[in-house]
Parts: C-alpha cells; structure tokens; sequence
C-alpha cells in the first residue's frame, strides 16, 4: 500500500503556469451562472487526463491543454532559485504583470514554459481521452462525438511560442458517432491492434464498432469494419444472421432498450494468458455482465506466446471431448469451431512489419472467417455468492475492471531447453481472470472467472434448431465485496470510475467526486495462486476457506473532498506516474484545480548506480524524520471568484422592452413585481452559494485550529525526545543539566549496571557449578585410575591390575602387613594363654626358666597391639577413601 508523502506540489498551485493548465479560460468565467458547480454534470464518466510518459493532456471544456510535467517542475525550481539569489530586484508594481506578460518575457529570453494549448473541432465539452497503445493517437471524445488526433512530437513543448497548436485530426464516424445518434459510453483502444491503431467504440444502446485506423486511407475514419448489435445478437440463433446495426435513428421503446444499456466496456491487458487479450467486457447499468469473444480487427497483430498458447489449450480440450462419451453435444460443436478457428489461422503466413520507434517488428494476422466473425455473446453472467441489496444504486453499474489470467509459461514450453523471456508482471499472478464491478452507490465487487471465458460462436443455420439458443448461464464468482463510500458520500447523480496503477496489475485506484481510494488485490491473489497450483490437495478447501474469511483486500483513503456534497465538483479519474524525476505520482482535477498525491518509492525501484563512496552511503543512509502528517492544501471555494448574474439582468433591462422602467421611481405593479421576482430568483441562488462557501470556510477554519494543535504536540514530542537525546532536559532538582554532566551520569549508570550484571552473573555461576557435575580434568582422571588400580590390587584381580612399579611395591608391602599383622596377633594370643595359665597353676618354674622381666614384656606386647591398631586404622581409611572415588566415578 504506498505511503503518502505530500499532496500537490508547489510547481502546481496558482500562480504557477503548472496551475495555469487545468483552470479555465478568465473569458469563461466572467459569467458565474455559466461556470458554476451546477454546469458540470456527475453523472457521466470523466476521463479528462491522459498521459504519454511525463507529458500530461487535460481537456478543459473544448480545448486540450498538453504539458511536460518535469518540464514544468524543473522550471519553477530555476525560477525559485533565481529569486533566493536576488538575480531579479522585485518592484512595487511587478505584482500587476498578468500570466501573458510573464510568459512572453520568460519567451523572449529563449525559455519555453513547457506546455502548449491544442485545438481541436469539437461541438460540446470533452468527457474522455484515451491515447492508443503506442502513444501516436489520441480519441477526444464528447457525449456523441469522437474526434483522433495525431499526436505531435514532444520538441513542440520545448520551443519557444505561446501560440497554439492544432494538430491533424480526423472526425471519427461522421455519420455514425453524430448529435442524433445515442451517446457514446466507452471508446477503448483494441489491445491487439496492428501498431495500436484499431479503437473499439460502445455507445449507450449497446452497438458495438470495430475501427481501423490509417493515415493512408481516410475512409477507415468513416466506417467500421465490423458494427455488432448486442441487443440483435443476444436473440441470434445462427450464424447467418445479420447482426449490424440498423441506420434508423428513431427507435421505439423495447425492454432490451432499458436493461441493456451500457455503463461501461473494457478489455484486458495485452500480455495476460489464453482469450483474455480479445475479450470484450461489457457492464449494463442495470447491472448485468456480458462478454464478446474473440473480438478481434480484420488485421490484428498477437504477441509471440498467444497463438501457441491457444493452440495447445484448444488442440487439449478437443482430445478430452473426444474421449469422454458423456460430453454434450454444444461442447463438441463449440470444440470443432474453436480448431477451424485455429486451422485457418495456423495456414496463414503473417506479415511482418516494422513497428514503432522502439519496438520490435510484429507478425500481422488476418482475422479467421470460420466459423463467423462475430461471436456469441456470453451472458448475462450469474453473480455466485454476491450479496443481496435492496437499495438500487447497488445495483447500478458504473464501471468494469478486468485483470486478465498470466500467460501459463510451463505449458507453453513444456519440452523445450531454453526459457521464455517475458516480463515479470505478465508470469506472475492468478491463473484466473479477475472482473471487479463498481456501483453509483461506491460498492466494489470482485469476482472470479473460475470456467474461463473463451470463444464462442453461434452454431450454423442447420445445426441451430438442434443446439438450442443458449449451451448454459455463465457465472462469476463473487470473491469479495465491499464499500468504497460511506452512507453520506453516496450520491444518485455521481459516476466512480477505475484507474490503473503502474505498479502492479492488481492495484487500482477509484475517483469519486468525494474521494479517491486505493485498492490492492495482492494480499490474497499470491496465496490463492500457491493453493490452486499445489500438488497437496489434503486441507486445501480449509485453507482456501481461511483465506477468503481472513486476509482479504486493502484499500485506502487517498483524497477526501471536505465540501458538501451538493457543492462537490467532479473529479477527472486517476491517472498514476512513475518516473525517476516526478516520482511515484498520482494526477486528478477539478473543472478549476489540479489534485496531486505523491507517494514514497516502492521498495521494488531500482537504485541508481552510485560509487562506492563512504560519504555517499553515509547521505544516503540519514532520512528526514516524518513526524507530520500530510494534508491536501487548501484551495477556497470557486464561489467567491465567480460574478454576479444581476449586473447582466440590469442591462438587459436597460436595452430591453421595460428599459422606462429602471429610470423611473418603483411603483407597485405587476410589471415592477415581475421584475423583483426575476431578481429575487437570481440573488437568492447567487446569496445561498455564497452562504454555503462561507459556512464551508467556518467549518475549515475550526478544523484548522485543531489540526494546528495537533501540529504543535507531535512537534513538541519531537522536541522531547531530542532534548532527551541531546542532554538539554531538566533533571530531578529542576534546573537544566548540562551535556558533558548527563552524558557522564549516563556512563556512571552503564557502569553501574555493568557490575550489578557482573556480581549477578557469578553467583549464578556458583550455583549452577554446585548443582550440576561437571567434566573431570587429565589429571583427576588419572589420579582416579591410579586408585582404581590400587583397589584391584588390594581387592581382587577384577580391575587390570596394569599399573607403575610403585603400586606394585605398595600391595606387596601391604601383603608383608597383613601377614605380619596375622602372625603378631596368633603370638599374642599364645602369650596371653601362656600368661593366664601361669597365674591360675602358680607354675613360677616356667617363668623363671625364660627369665623376662615383666616391665619388657608388658612394653612389648603394647607396642605390638599400638602397630595392629595403626594398620588396622591405615586400611579402613584406605577403604573408606577407594569407595568414596567409586562413587565420584
């Protein structure tokens, strides 16, 4: 969804030549009444704008107004710059130099202002311009009026001359397109015509030509090379039938009169997929939808994919109705129509040509006359799924939108090495073609084309009564439906139409006279896609239901006209630029005033080359801060610079039959009352138009008081945070820090929680190092083996007993021990037997024979039992020790 960063530019308010393009001449506005709000109706569609790259076409009542936009802007930039640098002294009375004398002293200095007035024969004000495909020729066209004009080349623009140009035109249908006849509705170029050259005119009772145009032959201005009937072809049987339009100009009434008159008629884009590029769309503003295909000029000229796209889908479909013996009877005809089509078609040899300035040359097709040239019409479509309205401006049809299917490029080189080159809008996308509806009453619907429109033709003359008059009701599926407008905005008498984006092909923008909205179909078209084109189809109902449900359209208020609604101008659509110079660009206008929107760069845009320089990435990088939000200027209404109507009453008074009558004194009489009633008419709408811009005024200036408050607190937030940043706020005592103490208590604080963190984060490390186990060093496992070696050695041979000749020493000490220790204990055993059977027998022989004193043996025998104790104690530690390494282990 873009960004709006501005609304219209300086370049383009008065008193800039910019300006000077959509007001009116000052000679039509001296008369208020006759170009007044109320002199331009809303209830047509106004396409005033049409543009060839930068240059830019206004039509302004009768004239067309032609103009370079950079141009412009670049000179009002010079000119700015000039005055900044006090090149030119400004005078007192400079101010009283008209825009004539400016432009003739800005002439005379060999500066072109970049824009020209063109001329052009046209009997009433133009409603619509649509320049062809290849910008050579553009359709004027009026209520029942078309005039194609050759456009001239751009130096014009840049010359240096006020005067205006006329360039060649021709009158398109002189005796077709004419006051008598009825209105015309839709004049479209014909995407697939020979160099852009072949329009495609709807009027009102729903007649439908075919032009082509050729400088060469002046008689391809006259007449059509093909005029289609819709209302006779909708009740056609056969082939044979004629289903032009009939030349009588007063018609009687019939109920296809009123439920077939068209609103609006569009065809898809030249590189969608399958019949899209030569189906005629076709909205009724009674609501029904009606489709032509193919519609195509006598020479048409396709792009390289469509024919062998077509030929694969047509050749597929006539073997799947020829295997299936439960296809009907229509299907099959409609199958062997679709190849003669083709068959005619694959014998031609095309011719080629060159094209355009810029263009590669193109193959010229001659249109196939089998099985007919003109096609069945398709309709009324059934609207599946749309919601039901009782109010009747629902209902009523404005415009239609088609986004055609992407070209299916697998298909297409389905067997081939090499890849198709094509651009990325024309692979990507739905594979489904996409009709968006739009009512008076500012309701979108968006539907589907889930069958897929494709050529159809009546059956002959003696298959017709076999085959019926209808194979079916088409249908479209309403995908989503939503309002554009609120319930105060909707007015019976105004006209929303679409405009295309430059961005992508599922974007557009609607212009009302209220508002201009955009929408874009992206968030959901992507992910259908992927749903359809996927191989898994477990869950795809539930996640095709999710996205309906969900994810759905966006859209955006753009614009919004803040007068009332019965004070409300109509607004020319949309048309959207986007160039290195202008930006991303959005143009509309009022009968007096352009509107502008500009947006931010898409992401998607190219940067320019730049070298590598660290100066320029470090511009580059620093943006503006957009704390504002941006606001449409304001312009006061047109009420205040219109005159007044009674100065014209006076003087034709004066030079009229009552002319005695304004030089007398006012007496009481009819002819006095007449008068002061013709007056009061006229002052009392002039007075209630002023009263209404004057209440508009009070209503904008209360307005302005709070958008000016608001202002002033996104301003003095900013200013907060930059005083926060920079150290300039006050601190808690209330007297203003200085910047070298904030940013040295700042450091103190960063410090400060540095070693809070730090003291935090050791004890946390203590306390997981105490709750879990960690790793054992090299040495700790050894020393761990070395005790398990010891263990073996002292327990059993059940451990290895591999280990250094110390250990080896340790067990035969500790074995010397034990057998010592056994020995010491059955001897002291001995001798306190001995001992005890000396005392009890009084045997004083014995112990006299082994003569040892009984202070020596008592000595011993402590010493012997102090060595038992220390071992004993020596092996338990050991023991206690080698089980506690077990279970570290």
């Amino acid at each position: 969804m873009p960004k709006i960063k501005s609304y219209t530019p300086a370049w383009l308010l008065p008193p800039t030549p910019g300006h000077d393009l959509f007001a009116p001449d000052t000679n039509d506005t001296q008369n208020g009444s006759s170009y007044s709000s109320k002199s331009f109706p809303r209830s047509v569609p106004r396409r005033t704008l049409a543009r060839r790259g930068t240059e830019v076409f206004i039509a302004v009542r009768k004239e067309i107004r032609w103009a370079d936009l950079v141009y412009l802007k670049e000179r009002w930039e010079e000119k700015q710059a000039k005055a900044r640098g006090g090149s030119r002294i400004k005078r007192e009375d400079s101010t009283s130099l008209s825009d004539d004398e400016l432009l003739r002293e800005s002439i005379e200095s060999g500066c072109a202002e970049g824009f020209r007035t063109m001329t052009t024969s046209v009997g009433s004000d133009i409603l619509q311009l649509a320049i062809s495909p290849y910008a050579n020729f553009m359709a004027v066209v009026t209520s029942h009026t078309v005039r194609i004009l050759l456009l001239p080349d751009s130096s014009h623009l840049t010359a240096p001359s006020l005067d205006a140009i006329k360039p060649k035109s021709w009158t398109l249908g002189p005796t077709t397109h004419v006051m008598d006849r009825s209105p015309i509705a839709s004049a479209i170029w014909h995407p697939l015509g020979v160099n852009g050259s072949a329009l495609v005119t709807v009027t009102k009772d729903a007649v439908v030509r075919v032009w082509e145009l050729s400088q060469k032959d002046r008689w391809s201005f006259d007449q059509p090379s093909l005029t289609i009937d819709l209302q006779k072809l909708a009740d056609g049987t056969s082939l044979d039938q004629n289903f032009a339009a009939s030349d009588a100009t007063n018609k009687g009434f019939s109920p296809d009169s009123f439920e077939m008159e068209v609103a609006s008629a569009c065809f898809a884009g030249r590189g969608s997929g399958g019949w899209s590029p030569m189906t005629l769309w076709i909205a009724m503003r009674e609501g029904d939808v009606y489709a032509l295909c193919p519609l195509l000029p006598e020479l048409w000229a396709p792009p390289p994919t469509l024919i062998p796209s077509l030929s694969i889908s047509i050749v597929g479909n006539l073997a799947a109705t020829e295997d299936d013996p439960n296809v009907s009877e229509p299907t099959r005809l409609l199958a062997q129509q679709q190849l003669d089509w083709m068959s005619e078609l694959d014998k031609q040899e095309p011719r080629v040509v060159e094209g355009p300035p810029g263009e590669a040359p193109t193959e010229i097709y001659n249109r196939p006359t089998k099985p007919g040239i003109v096609p069945r019409l398709q309709g009324p479509f059934d609207l599946e799924l749309s919601p039901e309205s009782e109010d009747d401006l629902d209902t009523e049809l404005t415009d239609i939108f088609a986004i055609g299917q992407k070209l299916d490029t697998d298909e297409l080189m389905m067997g081939e090495d090499e890849e198709l080159e094509m651009e990325d809008i024309e692979g990507e996308g739905l594979s489904l073609s996409i009709i968006c509806l739009l009512s008076s009453s500012g309701q979108l619907r968006i539907c589907l084309d889930m069958d897929g429109v494709q050529a159809q033709w009546l059956p002959p003359r003696n298959r017709s009564k076999a085959m019926g008059r209808s194979t079916g009701s088409p249908s479209l599926l309403t995908f989503q439906s939503m309002d554009i407008l609120t319930s105060l905005e909707v007015a019976e008498d105004a006209w929303p139409m679409f405009s295309t984006d430059v961005t992508s092909r599922y974007s557009f923008y609607i212009t009302h006279p209220s508002s201009i909205t955009h929408v874009s179909l992206s968030p959901w078209v992507f992910r259908l896609e992927s749903e359809l084109q996927g191989d898994s189809q477990a869950g795809s109902e539930f996640r095709i239901d999710l996205l309906v449900q969900g994810q759905s359209s966006t859209r955006e208020r753009l614009y919004t006209n803040t007068a009332q609604p019965e004070s409300q101008l109509p607004l020319a659509a949309s048309i959207a630029i986007r160039d290195p110079d202008l930006g991303y660009f959005l143009l509309s206008a009022t009968p007096f005033d352009p509107i502008a929107v500009i947006f931010d760069t898409p992401d998607d845009e190219l940067a320019l080359i730049q070298p590598a320089s660290p100066t320029y990435e470090k511009d580059a990088e620093v943006k503006p801060m957009a704390f504002y939000e941006p606001r449409p200027v304001y312009q006061p209404p047109r009420t205040f610079d219109e005159n007044s109507s009674l100065p014209l009453l006076l003087e034709r008074l004066r030079t009229g039959r009552q002319k005695t009558v304004t030089n007398q004194e006012v007496r009481l009489s009819p002819l006095t009352l007449t008068l002061f009633t013709e007056a009061h008419k006229l002052l009392s709408v002039e007075t209630l138009r002023l009263g209404t811009a004057a209440s508009e005024i009070f209503r904008r200036c209360i307005q302005l008081q709070v958008e000016l408050k608001q202002q002033i607190n996104k301003a003095n937030e900013v200013k907060t945070r930059v005083e926060a940043i920079t150290g300039e706020d006050q601190d808690e005592s209330g007297e203003p820090e200085s910047c070298n103490a904030f940013i040295e208590r700042r450091l103190q604080n960063a410090r400060d929680r540095g070693e809070a963190l730090s003291k935090r984060m050791e004890k946390m490390r203590k306390t997981v190092s105490k709750a879990t186990s960690r790793e054992l060093s090299d040495k700790e496992r050894a020393w761990v083996n070395e005790v398990n070696v010891i263990d073996a050695s002292m327990f059993g041979p059940t451990v290895p007993t591999d280990g250094p000749t110390k250990l080896k020493q340790t067990r035969k000490r500790y074995e010397d021990i034990m057998r010592l220790r056994e020995e010491l204990v059955e001897e002291a055993e001995k001798l306190g037997a001995t001992g005890s059977e000396e005392g009890g027998e009084n045997m004083g022989a014995s112990t006299t024979d082994l003569r040892i004193p009984s202070e020596l043996r008592k000595a011993k025998i402590s010493q012997v039992k102090g060595l038992i104790e220390r071992e004993t104690a020596l092996v338990d530690a050991v023991r206690a020790r080698l089980e506690r390494l077990s279970t570290v282990g």
